[in-house]
């Protein structure tokens, strides 16, 4: 165990540490923890590597991109100060531990295994010592200030998708206790945090490893009894093995009318291929009953283009789905080779250059689609979660937030309305965003 004497500078001060994450919801929400437990022992958070002896970096490897840009992220730390250490943890750095090891500065390397118990191992502290004192939550320095709280659920993944290394890489699906899932959506409701995101690997499959018949639909309904968040988001959800009555929580108008529901292909010969226990007709049923549940719902997903074995029709076919689908947006990505996943070995690799093709034909359909669902709300009031405001030559200020169900807004105020809940009628579109005007001004 590296004891805190270790990470202490020489006259021994407390630390400054910088935190950065690359990559998903879910390690964005362990980088959030992380610094709420640096702050209870007394620790300083700062918000550039320049000023920090302390740099923890929490990477990724959901493609070989995210890969190199975990690696990128740790020799930028190094060279912006070689005098800083670095601890490097995450799922690029889980799987290639050598590689992590020598990269410049890094002094320890902490499996994802490991990862929840990072601060208290590196301080040499115990793990209940956190519990004792009710700090805030407060957000990461160095980064835009954040209107939405990023709250872990749920790790690992049961299911062996063959082009996934990130369940490789997390382990087996385990859920955090419910109750301290709640108290970390406290504690980021005290701090002013008017959203929270519930983050996890297979967070459909909340539950499934505690006792009590706890699911995803037990602890949301939880969040929104026992605390007064404003939002509750949640994040990627695999769609499958979902809580019976599921939807039925969306009478609650705190939960947002958002869903990101990874599909990857809307192909059944390339589902089977990639290890996914879903067909296109189980999906398209999945979202009409939301849809039908949940009036003015924002269904979202993920795609890969150009997986093994994909042929000209089976690519038709997912096309012709998607299209089907109307998604709000989507997350395209060109197939990844990632070392030891089953995919990698699978016959007929797609050529990269017919698999980009296909990323930006994928694009341009989901670009369409997005364009038809924000037109559907034009005239229409929503109520928007301001996530920034700048101060315009004008005096007055430039507003970007977020509806529920997720719809980039950008308005004109004459106050600074950060973090405040405001109503809003979008009067037209702009790229990939709704311009509006708040209602006290319709």
């Amino acid at each position: 165990m590296l004891q805190c004497r270790e990470l202490r500078s020489n006259n021994g001060h407390e630390m400054k540490v910088f935190l950065d994450s690359i990559g998903c919801r879910l390690n964005q929400s362990e980088i959030e923890h992380m610094a709420w437990q640096f702050r209870q022992a007394g620790h300083e958070l700062v918000p550039t590597p320049e000023a920090s002896e302390l740099v923890v970096i929490n990477s990724c490897s959901v493609t070989a991109a995210a890969a190199a840009d975990s690696r990128a992220h740790v020799r930028r730390a190094h060279r912006r100060n070689p005098n800083a250490k670095i601890v490097l943890t995450g799922c690029w750095s889980s799987v290639e531990p050598k590689e992590a090891a020598e990269l410049p500065g890094v002094i320890h390397v902490i499996p994802n295994p490991s990862k929840d118990h990072l601060v208290p191992d590196l301080l040499g502290l115990p793990a209940r010592s956190f519990d004792l004192e009710p700090l805030e939550r407060l957000p990461v320095p160095g980064k835009r200030m954040r209107t939405r709280a990023f709250i872990k659920a749920q790790d690992g993944c049961d299911n062996r998708c063959t082009f996934c290394l990130t369940t490789i890489a997390r382990g087996e699906a385990r859920s955090m206790p419910p109750g301290s899932v709640v108290d970390e959506v406290t504690r980021a409701v005290a701090s002013g945090a008017r959203e929270i995101v519930l983050s996890g690997v297979q967070l459909s499959a909340y539950g499934s490893d505690l006792a009590d018949q706890q699911n995803l639909t037990t602890l949301v309904q939880a969040i929104l009894s026992r605390t007064s968040v404003s939002r509750v988001r949640l994040s990627s959800l695999e769609p499958w093995a979902l809580p019976k009555h599921f939807f039925e929580m969306w009478q609650d108008q705190r939960l947002c009318r958002h869903l990101h529901l990874p599909l990857q292909s809307g192909c059944a010969a390339t589902l089977r291929r990639m290890g996914r226990p879903i067909t296109p007709g189980s999906y398209a049923k999945l979202v009409r009953d939301a849809r039908a549940r949940i009036p003015g719902l924002a269904v979202t997903t993920d795609l890969i283009a150009g997986f093994p074995g994909e042929t000209e029709e089976e690519f038709q076919q997912s096309l012709d789905f998607i299209n089907e689908m109307a998604f709000s947006g989507a997350h395209v990505f060109t197939y990844s080779p990632r070392p030891s996943t089953a995919a990698t070995r699978l016959p007929n690799q797609v050529a990269s250059t017919l698999a980009r093709q296909r990323s930006l034909m994928l694009r341009q359909a989901i670009a369409q689609s997005r364009r038809a669902f924000l037109d559907r709300f034009l005239g229409q009031t929503l109520e928007i979660l301001w996530e920034s405001a700048m101060r315009t030559d004008r005096g007055d200020w430039n507003l970007v937030g977020l509806s529920d169900n997720y719809l980039r807004v950008r308005a004109a105020a004459p106050e600074n309305l950060w973090n405040q809940i405001c109503t809003v009628v979008p009067r037209s579109v702009e790229g990939d965003v709704l311009l509006g005007t708040l209602t006290h001004e319709a």
